[in-house]
């Protein structure tokens, strides 16, 4: 089914993480750089239901839609009342699901203004998708792009290669850790070139770290996503 859903909302437009246990699908959501959820309750390793409580517990307000072969009333309330925005009994409608979908982020939409991401003079706009350091505008490829995405979102803590791989590239088993180091590499030349060198950092065995002159994150403000991006 998690293929299925893939292929389906790959072919409305939208780039799409997958996760196969609850402990994953936790670990990606935390970093709060999605647009939406799809959740399905019955995860091995860590329910759905927890994997919901702990993301709202931390603060996380992306929007999650439930899927669940459990369509008793009591469990669908359970759901929600754990701050679930959606809830989708299998079998399903994929028109219904994603109808459902495109309305979390409608919503979500209305919420939030904030649309810019900034780490010392480095500004991030994902409206826009315009990078700049000190108004002077840095090219970035789409992919260069959304690693540098991941990095802003979580200035101020180390990021594996191992989460830039999942978070960018998702499942591919044609994508190697190789081509995490070949991107940020291209992204730091980039960076570099406008006098932008030090924000992004390599913590050796460790993965990658964003952070302002001072060893700390500036100016970050974040919006939550208001299309259907992820």
């Amino acid at each position: 089914m998690r293929r299925a859903l893939e292929r389906g909302l790959v072919a409305e437009g939208m780039d799409i993480v997958t996760a196969g246990t609850g402990p994953q699908a936790l670990r990606l959501a935390q970093t709060g750089s999605f647009d939406a959820v799809l959740l399905d309750i019955m995860l091995p390793g860590l329910s759905g239901y927890r994997v919901l409580q702990q993301l709202r517990a931390a603060g996380i307000v992306t929007p999650v839609i439930l899927v669940s072969a459990k369509d008793g009333e009591v469990d669908q309330a359970d759901g929600l009342d754990l701050g679930a925005d959606g809830y989708v009994v299998k079998p399903f409608s994929f028109l219904v699901l994603l109808a459902q979908l495109r309305a979390v982020l409608r919503r979500a939409g209305t919420r939030a203004e904030e649309t810019v991401i900034t780490v010392s003079d480095l500004r991030l706009d994902t409206a826009t998708r315009r990078v700049s350091w000190q108004d002077r505008d840095v090219a970035l490829s789409p992919r260069e792009y959304e690693v540098l995405t991941v990095l802003l979102r979580r200035a101020g803590s180390v990021v594996t290669k191992g989460e830039l791989l999942q978070e960018v590239w998702g499942d591919s088993e044609t994508v190697t850790r190789n081509v995490v180091e070949v991107y940020v590499g291209y992204l730091r030349r980039k960076l570099q070139a406008v006098g932008a060198q030090d924000v992004v950092r390599t913590v050796r065995g460790h993965g990658y770290l964003a952070d302002g002159p001072d060893g700390a994150p500036a100016g970050g403000s974040r919006r939550t996503p208001t299309a259907p991006g992820r």
